[in-house]
């Protein structure tokens, strides 16, 4: 029996990837979440045979050691985090707490004889573009941001543990996720909740800010099978699509999908923290996932149908 822990295992990403990860046999999950912004209900529908719950804070060095002290962890998929823009502008030393968790998770799995341990970096330690379509290796990171600094960190950690004590890593870098259970503080979900109430729908400045937008089913495929396949060990990969979507347009196509007098309303542009475009090079991602990626249209579909 493989046994991965997953922090931040109730958030939407951790949830999804546990959902995931239950499919095969022979696999039991724990999942570490002190519920800050995941919920108990993302994970309840979920078999109960083969997966633990433990409310507990990654930061936390005592309580995520009794984790690791329970159990023989094979594999670690480190996603606790403070996510969301307006909450990590807002709390940005709650945001560098953060580098905490990321000390005592390598820290334990290194003590405990963890084979690797996976990261969820994101898409926002690339800051403003420089190189399009975002490389891996060749684009460079600029981030100012806390938030980004913390991830950016967070690499830098895993990538010092490899080389210090031999653990092996795998940074994932994700470019906004969306699906049905996700946090009503992100675009997707806030449009469709906004538009399904026939209410505004606000963007920032001309809304001509371009992101790519990745279905969480795509997303948790192409992490499943970085770990069963054992693909890009001590690397770095891009999780996301490679098709542009302007704010704008996103908030049009909601609209029209879910047939709502929804207006869209332009306010100033936000002072910080708001990229001109995010598109990342997926052609690592592609090897893991043996198919086309689910398109924005079809995914919104899916994700309006889960919200109603």
């Amino acid at each position: 029996m493989k046994k991965i822990l997953i922090t931040g295992g109730a958030g939407f990403l951790g949830s999804s990837l546990a959902n995931k990860l239950l499919e095969k046999k022979g696999v039991f999950v724990v999942i570490a979440d002190n519920l800050s912004t995941g919920t108990t209900g993302n994970i309840s529908k979920l078999s109960k045979s083969r997966l633990e719950f433990v409310n507990c804070d990654a930061n936390d060095y005592q309580d995520i050691s009794e984790v690791f002290s329970a159990h023989q962890f094979d594999y670690v998929f480190h996603y606790a985090a403070v996510v969301g823009v307006k909450r990590t502008l807002a709390h940005p030393l709650e945001v560098l707490k953060d580098v905490e968790g990321i000390q005592n998770v390598l820290s334990l799995a290194k003590n405990t004889g963890v084979k690797r341990v996976f990261y969820s970096s994101s898409s926002e330690v690339y800051g403003e573009p420089v190189v399009m379509p975002q490389n891996e290796k060749t684009t460079p990171l600029n981030a100012r941001l806390p938030y980004a600094v913390v991830k950016n960190m967070g690499e830098v950690y895993f990538k010092a543990y490899k080389q210090e004590f031999g653990l092996d890593y795998t940074i994932l870098r994700f470019f906004n996720t969306y699906g049905s259970h996700q946090s009503k503080d992100f675009v997707v979900s806030k449009f469709i909740e906004l538009s399904l109430a026939g209410k505004d729908i606000t963007v920032y400045d001309d809304g001509k800010q371009s992101r790519t937008f990745c279905y969480v089913d795509d997303n948790a495929e192409a992490t499943y099978n970085a770990l069963f396949e054992n693909k890009f060990v001590n690397d770095t990969v891009n999780i996301g699509s490679d098709s542009e979507t302007s704010i704008l347009e996103l908030a049009e196509l909601v609209i029209k999908l879910t047939k709502s007098k929804s207006k869209i309303i332009h306010l100033p542009p936000l002072k910080e923290g708001d990229m001109t475009r995010r598109q990342p090079d997926i052609a690592k991602m592609m090897t893991l996932v043996d198919r086309p990626l689910t398109s924005l249209e079809v995914g919104l579909k899916k994700t309006i149908k889960d919200f109603k």
